[in-house]
């Protein structure tokens, strides 16, 4: 049977028309949830085109964006064990009753960044070959992936719509997805539907019938591009060991489909 390292719990654009007015609203992601839009992860990012996956984060490596934020360097392991994927292939191989894993997130941001070493090493510790991976972004910082919402004249409106198979994949992780709210000040408001934050991390057996959840991202990280203390580095580690294998459902912060 096939090895695969899933996709755990890990994981991340606003507009405005000189005719309508728009309040101040902002898609809402707490630091254990990780990106949500573009412009609260990594505002005006240079762009990057990056033919693979190692590429594509090494490329960014202590760069800085319009805002001054310099990206975290990182090494990504030669035989990673991450590979290109689709909503369809996702959709398809579960619908063949298949058990693998599932990463969705970015390069660009910053809390994928934060834990995706220790998610190699320790997908690479237990042998693990492959890990399908979706990206959220473009090379612009655009949405592929995902829906956007947000608040124009006090009411929730779709400004960019998700792919279908986006939608599908909301369906079939409902019972382990957080609600996807925006903030109106202080307010939380929720939009109708769950959502898929960056990193998440699945761990899909069975072909769906047991989906497990983490997005890695340790108890008191409020930066992402913070140096990651040893007891953090030690709270990821734990988090794969417990998500990914033997001990799967004796860690508390773990959701289960």
């Amino acid at each position: 049977m096939r090895k695969t390292f899933l996709v755990l719990t890990l994981l991340f654009l606003v507009g405005c028309s000189s005719q309508v007015p728009t309040e101040s609203a902002q898609a809402s992601a707490s630091p254990q949830q990780g990106c949500d839009a573009f412009v609260e992860c990594d505002e005006n990012s240079t762009s990057v085109i990056a033919s693979d996956f190692k590429e594509a984060y090494e490329s960014l490596n202590g760069k800085e964006n319009s805002s001054g934020k310099v990206h975290r360097t990182i090494t990504i392991a030669e035989d990673h064990p991450f590979v290109n994927t689709t909503e369809q292939e996702v959709i398809d191989r579960m619908d063949a009753g298949e058990s693998f894993y599932l990463y969705i997130g970015d390069a660009k941001c910053p809390w994928c960044r934060a834990v995706i070493e220790t998610a190699i090493a320790k997908a690479r510790e237990y042998g693990v070959s492959e890990i399908l991976y979706l990206p959220i972004w473009d090379e612009e910082g655009n949405e592929i992936l995902r829906d956007k919402y947000e608040l124009i004249n006090g009411k929730v409106e779709q400004t960019v719509p998700g792919t279908e198979g986006y939608q599908e994949l909301l369906k079939r992780f409902d019972s382990v997805l957080d609600d996807y709210t925006l903030l109106d000040g202080d307010t939380e408001i929720k939009v109708g539907e769950k959502r898929i934050y960056a990193p998440n991390y699945f761990r899909i057996e069975n072909g769906g019938k047991t989906v497990t959840l983490v997005t890695g991202i340790p108890s008191g990280l409020n930066d992402p591009r913070s140096e990651l203390t040893d007891a953090q580095l030690q709270e990821i580690a734990d988090t794969f060991d417990a998500v990914s294998y033997t001990h799967l459902r004796a860690h508390e912060t773990l959701r289960y489909l």
